[in-house]
């Protein structure tokens, strides 16, 4: 890279002064890494990596995005992109951890979030979190896939559907019938509810 960037820049990691000077900029490592570790961590975790792995897991996908970090020519898209690089280090975790006779680890975890929270915090949230991760289950992968995205990262659809390298249009359908989905798994939680 010519030149280095303000330390102001550097943690604001994306400031853009143009269309043409956005194709141009690839964000440091350093910004990236603080703004996207809890995303990377919860991402992971939604994927099914065990709570014993998650570390050494995160470390890689790091590690990957490091690598390639100067391959990004979308900027703009950078989120997406960490969100391709994150499920295919997983994918590779998994097959790893098959192929030496281990089990990967296919449920969602009732710790949606990424910090690790107080005890207080625990208590509080516990049920609601593992509700949450019940219902998720409830909904097809590719479709449970998309409606987290959406809905628990707050990606945008166009965002989604280049990260998971989908058409747009189905990256919507999915979106559609996950929302469907959940809605009928939270109708039939609180008719359970009501019958006891």
């Amino acid at each position: 890279m010519a030149g280095h960037p303000s330390s102001a820049h550097a943690l604001a990691g994306l400031e853009q002064v143009s269309p043409a000077a956005a194709s141009a900029t690839v964000p440091l490592f350093q910004a990236v890494y603080a703004q996207y570790f809890d995303f990377v961590w919860a991402s992971a975790r939604r994927l099914g990596v065990d709570p014993s792995a998650i570390d050494d897991v995160v470390q890689e996908i790091f590690i990957a995005i490091h690598g390639s970090l100067h391959t990004v020519q979308r900027p703009d898209a950078l989120k997406s992109w960490i969100y391709s690089v994150t499920r295919r280090t997983v994918s590779n975790h998994h097959r790893a951890l098959r192929a030496r006779g281990g089990k990967a680890n296919t449920v969602i975890d009732d710790q949606l979030a990424s910090h690790q929270p107080t005890p207080f915090e625990v208590t509080q949230k516990n049920s609601d979190l593992q509700l949450l991760a019940n219902l998720l289950l409830e909904i097809e992968e590719p479709k449970r896939e998309v409606f987290a995205l959406v809905e628990i990262e707050e990606m945008t659809v166009p965002e989604v559907a280049e990260a998971l390298e989908i058409p747009m249009n189905t990256a919507y359908s999915r979106l559609r019938a996950a929302r469907v989905a959940f809605e009928a798994a939270v109708a039939r939680h609180d008719a359970r509810g009501k019958r006891r």
